[in-house]
C-alpha cells in the first residue's frame, strides 16, 4: 500500500484524532499518525497545535520516526518558539547517540531551527559534533556552522567555531573538507572583509589533495575555493593549473567549468612562451566542445561561457569552429548564440567556410535567425578585411531573393561595410537603390537614406529618391527623420543650386512642423550653420568619418576579467556582475584577474615617482601654457602631499585680464545692464557661473546662515565621457574651510573602485588637503556624496579664465579629464574687513577718472539685509551713510593669497536696484594693495595691478615693499 492515504482523510475532528494516535503506546500507530501531521503540513494545513505532541515522539529509537519529527521541528519551530525549547534536551542527547546517523540528524536539523532562543543552548553539542569521530557527523556539523553563522554571527565567533572550521580544512577525510571549505566561503561571501580563507602553499596543498577523492559537489567547492587563490609566481600557478587538469574530463559539467575558471586565472600568470602553455590551450578546448552535447539547456549556458572564453582567449576554440554550426532541431537562443561565436572566431584561415554557412543560414524558416545570418555576413566583412569582397557579393546575391526582411538587414549591413571600406564598393549603390520601395523598416529606410546622403555626388536622381521619404516625413519614426534631415543638408551641400527647395522644405518640416526637440534642435543648428557660415557647415556635415571598430559588442576588458573569474555561476550566463543583479551587498565579492609575474608578459603600468624621494626634491617642470592637458596626463593620482605653505612660485604672471569676465559674470548675465560711460574690459570671455545675485540668494541655490552661498551641484563630467562615471558637484566655504562636494555616480555595468583625485596648477593654488575617500566600491546605478577638503598652498599658475580648474579622477577603469569654475567668494577669508582710516585713505587716493558703474536689477534687500547677506560671504561693510535718501555700504574683502578689495554698493529704499561703484585700479604703487574692483566678487583687476607690481622693476618693488609694510601687510614675492 502506498502512502497516497496520509493524504485522503476528511474526518470531523482530525486534530483531535491525530492528538489521540500521537500519545498512543503502539510504535506503529504513532508513527503513522505522525505520517498523517506530515502529510497534512504538505499540502499546506495548520497543525502547529500538534507541536506538544509531537515532540514527544522524538524520544524513540526508530530513524524513521526520528526523521519525520525533526521534519516537523523544522518547519514549525519558528511559530513555536517557547514550545521548541522542549526539544532542546533532546537535541543534546541525540547528539550523543551511538549511532553516527542519529547524531548527524540532530546537528542537521539543529542548524536549520532558525531560532534565537535556542541557539545558545546548541552551541555545546555542536562542538562535540565538530571532533566527532565518525567524518559524515563532522562534514554535517561543517554545514551547521555556516547556518548557524547566518541567524547568530557574533554568537559563532565568541564560540571559536571559525577557529574549528578552519582546522577541518586539514582533515584527513576529503568530503568533511569540501564541506568546510564550503561553509567558509559561504561566511566569507557574506562577510566580505573578514580574512576567514587565509589561502597558504600548505592548505592549497591539502585542498587539492582533498580533490582527487571527494564528490562532485564537493570538488565544486574545492574549486572555486582554489579560483579565489592568487599564486605567489608562476612556477606555483603552473603547478596548480597541472594538479586541476584532470577534472577537465569530468562528467559533471558544473565541475567542468569550476576548472574552467581556475584554469582561465592561473595562466594570466604563465607566460606564453612555456611549453605548458600551449599545451594547456590545447587540454581546455576537448571538454568545452563536449558541453556542446548535452541538453539544449546545458548548451546554452555552456555556449554563454564559451562566448567569454572566446573573448579572453579566442587560441582556445580557433581550430573548433565546425562544432559551432547550427543543428537544424537546435532551440532558437542555442543558434543564436553559436552564431555570435562563430563571428568571433571567424578569421581569414576559416571564412570561406563560415561565409557558406551563414549563406545557407539566410535561407533559413526562421525569420530571427535569417536576420542574424545577414548580419552576421556584414560583421565577417568588417573583422576579416580579406573576406570584403565575398562578403559584399554575398550579401547582394541575398539582395536579388528579394525576400523583404532579407534585403533590408542585407542593406543595414552594407551602410556600415561602406563605412569601413569609403571608396571601395559603391559600385553596388545602384543594386540598392533598386529596392528602395521594399522598405518599410525604419533601421533599413534609414541606412539606404544615409547611403543616398553620403554618396550624392554618385546618384544622378538621389534628390529625387529623398523627396519620395519626405512625402511622409511626419509618418516616418524619428530614427529616419533625423537621418532624412542630415541625408537633405548633406545633398544641399554637394548639389547647393539644384536642391535649395529641397533643403527648405525638410528644414521648415523639422523645425515648425515637428514636437520632438532633437529632431528640430538638429533642425535649428543646421539652419543656422547654413545661414550664417555654409563653409563651417560643410566642413561639419561633410567632415570624414572614423572608420567602425571591428567588433563593438565586445564586452569592456575589466568588466570580462570579473565575468572570467565568475565562470560557470548565473554571472557569466547573464554576462553582467553579481552587483548587477544581487539585491543589497550580501554575497557579491567584486573580483579581477591576478597581476601577470615579471617572467609573464608584462602589463602596461603608469610611471611612478621613487617611494622614497622627498617631495621637495623632485625637479619642478612646468609646461607651456598651451599644454594643459599634457600637465594633467603627468599627474601623480596619489594622495595629495602635505607641506607647509608656498612662498614662492615658478610662473611668471603678465598683465592680463585675468578673469575674462565683467560684472556681468557677477549676475549671470540677463539683469545686468550697464551705463554708456561704463568702462568695460576689452577682453570680456565666458561669464563665471556664481556672482553677486547668488550671494544676494537671488537665484536658485542653498543660502546658509553659518557660512557663505552654495551654488546647486552642476553636471561636471557626464557619464558619456567618463565611461559611466557621472561627476557632480559644487564648492562650499564653512568656517574658514573650503570644501569641493563631489556627487559620484555609477552608470556603467561595472564596479568602480579605487578613486583618487588631483587637480592641475591653478591660479590660487587650490589643491586636495586630503585623499579621495570612497570607503566602499561603487556598484551600478549606485550614488556616494562626498565632501573633499581643499588647501590654497599648491602649486600656482595662472588660468585662463582665472578661476579655472582641471580635474583628473581616476578609478579602476581610468583617468578622467574635465574642468570647472570655481566661485571666487570661496576664496573671501575671514579677516577681511578692513580699518575704517585705512579704506577712506585708500578710496580717497584713486582717480575719479577710473571710476566705473554697474547696475544690479531685481535686487529687493534694504541695506541692513544686504550688509548681512554679504557677510555670510566674508564681505564686510566697513562704513554706512545716507546720502540723499540713498543708503550707501562701503565695504572691504580679503583673498586668500593676501589680495584686498574695495566696494561701494548703493541702495535707494524701494528701488528694486542697486549699483555698485568701484574705481579701477591704478598702477601707483601706494595704491595697489587695497586696490578697488568692479564688484564684489570680481577680483580680476586688483590681482592684475598686483602681480604688474611684483613683475615690475626692483626699485619699483622697493618703494611699493616698504609702503606696504607700514600698514604690516606683507604680500608674496615671487622671483623674477
Amino acid at each position: 500500500m502506498t502512502d497516497s492515504k496520509y493524504f485522503t482523510t476528511t474526518k470531523k475532528g482530525e486534530i483531535f484524532e491525530l492528538k489521540a494516535e500521537l500519545n498512543s503506546d503502539k510504535k506503529e500507530k504513532k508513527k503513522e499518525a505522525v505520517k498523517k501531521v506530515i502529510a497534512s503540513m504538505t499540502v499546506g494545513k495548520d497543525v502547529s497545535a500538534l507541536f506538544p505532541d509531537v515532540v514527544n515522539c522524538m524520544q524513540t529509537d526508530n530513524l524513521e520516526l526520528k526523521k519525520l519529527v525533526y521534519l516537523y521541528l523544522m518547519n514549525y519551530a519558528k511559530s513555536q518558539p517557547d514550545m521548541a525549547i522542549m526539544a532542546v534536551n533532546t537535541f543534546v542527547k541525540d547528539c550523543e547517540d551511538p549511532n553516527p546517523l542519529i547524531r548527524a540528524l540532530a546537528v542537521r536539523t539543529m542548524g536549520c531551527i532558525r531560532v534565537d532562543k535556542i541557539t545558545e543552548y546548541l552551541c555545546e553539542p555542536l562542538r562535540k559534533c565538530l571532533k566527532d569521530e565518525d567524518p559524515y557527523v563532522r562534514k554535517t556539523a561543517a554545514v551547521c556552522v555556516a547556518k548557524l553563522h547566518d541567524i547568530n554571527a557574533q554568537l559563532v565567533e565568541d564560540q571559536g567555531f571559525l577557529d574549528t572550521l578552519k582546522d577541518l580544512i586539514s582533515d584527513s577525510n576529503p568530503m568533511v573538507v569540501a564541506n568546510a571549505v564550503a561553509a567558509l566561503s559561504e561566511i566569507a561571501e557574506s562577510h566580505p572583509s573578514s580574512n576567514l580563507l587565509d589561502l597558504n602553499p600548505q592548505s592549497i596543498n591539502k585542498l587539492l589533495t582533498a580533490l582527487n577523492e571527494c564528490t562532485e559537489w564537493g570538488q565544486i567547492f574545492i574549486l572555486d575555493c582554489l579560483a579565489n587563490y592568487t599564486p605567489k609566481d608562476d612556477r606555483e600557478a603552473q603547478s596548480i593549473c597541472e594538479r586541476v587538469t584532470p577534472r577537465l574530463s569530468h562528467a559533471n559539467s558544473a565541475v567542468v567549468l569550476s576548472a574552467v575558471k581556475v584554469l582561465m586565472k592561473f595562466m594570466e600568470m604563465l607566460s606564453k612562451d612555456l611549453d605548458y602553455y600551449g599545451t594547456l590551450l590545447k587540454k581546455l578546448a576537448p571538454p568545452l566542445v563536449t558541453l556542446l552535447s548535452a541538453e539544449p539547456e546545458l548548451q546554452y549556458v555552456a555556449l554563454r561561457n564559451i562566448n567569454l572564453i572566446v573573448q579572453k582567449r579566442p587560441e582556445i576554440l580557433k581550430h573548433e569552429m565546425k562544432v559551432f554550426f547550427v543543428k537544424y532541431n537546435d532551440p532558437i537562443y542555442v543558434k543564436l548564440e553559436k552564431l555570435d561565436i562563430m563571428i568571433r572566431l571567424a578569421s581569414q584561415a576559416n571564412i570561406a567556410q563560415v561565409l557558406a554557412e551563414l549563406k545557407e543560414y539566410a535561407t533559413e524558416v526562421d525569420v530571427d535567425f535569417v536576420r542574424k545570418a545577414v548580419r552576421a555576413i556584414g560583421r565577417c566583412a568588417i573583422k576579416v578585411e580579406q573576406s570584403a569582397e565575398r562578403c559584399v557579393s554575398t550579401l547582394l546575391d541575398l539582395i536579388q531573393t528579394k525576400v523583404n526582411y532579407v534585403v533590408q538587414e542585407a542593406i543595414v549591413v552594407i551602410k556600415d561595410i561602406f563605412r569601413k571600406y569609403p571608396n571601395k564598393y559603391e559600385s553596388v549603390i545602384a543594386t540598392l537603390c533598386e529596392n528602395l520601395d521594399s522598405l518599410d523598416e525604419p533601421e533599413a529606410r534609414a541606412a539606404m537614406i544615409w547611403i543616398v546622403g553620403e554618396y550624392a555626388e554618385r546618384i544622378d536622381n538621389a534628390d529625387e529618391l529623398l523627396e519620395s521619404f519626405l512625402e511622409g516625413f511626419h509618418d516616418e519614426s524619428t530614427q529616419v527623420q533625423l537621418q532624412l534631415l542630415t541625408g537633405i543638408v548633406k545633398l544641399f551641400l554637394k548639389k547647393p543650386t539644384e536642391t535649395q527647395e529641397l533643403v527648405q522644405q525638410v528644414l521648415s518640416l523639422a523645425t515648425q512642423d515637428s514636437d520632438n526637440p532633437d529632431l528640430r534642435d538638429r533642425g535649428y543648428i543646421y539652419w543656422r550653420l547654413l545661414s550664417t557660415d555654409p563653409v563651417a557647415a560643410k566642413e561639419v556635415v561633410l567632415a570624414e568619418k572614423p572608420l567602425i571598430s571591428e567588433e563593438t559588442d565586445l564586452i569592456e576588458p575589466t568588466l570580462l576579467d570579473e565575468l572570467i573569474c565568475y565562470i560557470g555561476t548565473l554571472a557569466s550566463v547573464y554576462h553582467k556582475p553579481p552587483s548587477a543583479f544581487v539585491e543589497g551587498g550580501r554575497g557579491v565579492v567584486h573580483k579581477s584577474l591576478p597581476p601577470r609575474t615579471a617572467s609573464s608578459e608584462s602589463a602596461e603600468s603608469p610611471e611612478t615617482a621613487p617611494a622614497g624621494a622627498p617631495p621637495g626634491e623632485q625637479p619642478d617642470v612646468i609646461p607651456a601654457q598651451g599644454d594643459l592637458l599634457g600637465d594633467l596626463l603627468n599627474l601623480d593620482l596619489g594622495p595629495p602631499v602635505s607641506g607647509p605653505p608656498l612662498t614662492t612660485s615658478s610662473v611668471q604672471m603678465g598683465a592680463v585680464d585675468l578673469l575674462g569676465g565683467g560684472l556681468d559674470s557677477l549676475i549671470g548675465g540677463t539683469n545686468f545692464v550697464a551705463p554708456p560711460t561704463a568702462a568695460v574690459p576689452a577682453s570680456l570671455g565666458a561669464p563665471i557661473g556664481s556672482g553677486l545675485s547668488d550671494l544676494f540668494d537671488l537665484t536658485s541655490g542653498v543660502g546658509t546662515l553659518s557660512g557663505s552661498y552654495v551654488a546647486p551641484k552642476a553636471v561636471w563630467l557626464p557619464a558619456m565621457k567618463a565611461k559611466g562615471l557621472e561627476i557632480s558637484g559644487t564648492f562650499t566655504r564653512q568656517v574658514g574651510s573650503i570644501s569641493m562636494d563631489l556627487q559620484l555616480t555609477n552608470k556603467a555595468l561595472q564596479v568602480m573602485t579605487d578613486f583618487a583625485i588631483q587637480f592641475n596648477r591653478n591660479s590660487f593654488g587650490l589643491a586636495p588637503a586630503a585623499p579621495l575617500q570612497v570607503h566602499a566600491p561603487l556598484s551600478p546605478n549606485q550614488t556616494v556624496e562626498i565632501s573633499l577638503p581643499l588647501s590654497t598652498v599648491g602649486s600656482v599658475m595662472k588660468m585662463e579664465p582665472l578661476n579655472n580648474l582641471q580635474v583628473a579622477v581616476k578609478n579602476n577603469i581610468d583617468v578622467f579629464y574635465f574642468s570647472t569654475l570655481y566661485p571666487l567668494h570661496i576664496l573671501f577669508v575671514e579677516d577681511g574687513k578692513m580699518d575704517r582710516q585705512m579704506f577712506l585713505a585708500t578710496w580717497k587716493d584713486i582717480p575719479n577718472e577710473n571710476e566705473a558703474q554697474f547696475q544690479i536689477r531685481d535686487c529687493p534687500l534694504n541695506a541692513e539685509a544686504a550688509s548681512s547677506k554679504l557677510q555670510s560671504s566674508n564681505i564686510f561693510t566697513v562704513a554706512k551713510r545716507n546720502v540723499e535718501g540713498q543708503d550707501m555700504l562701503y565695504q572691504s574683502l580679503k583673498l586668500t593669497n593676501g589680495i584686498w578689495v574695495l566696494a561701494e554698493l548703493r541702495i535707494q529704499p524701494g528701488n528694486p536696484s542697486c549699483t555698485v561703484r568701484a574705481p579701477a585700479p591704478t598702477l601707483r604703487p601706494w595704491s595697489l594693495p587695497f586696490v578697488p574692483c568692479q564688484g564684489v566678487v570680481l577680483v580680476e583687476d586688483a590681482v592684475q595691478a598686483s602681480l604688474q607690481a611684483w613683475l615690475e622693476p626692483e626699485s619699483v618693488r622697493s618703494l611699493k615693499r616698504t609702503f606696504l609694510e607700514s600698514f604690516h601687510i606683507h604680500p608674496v614675492r615671487l622671483p623674477r
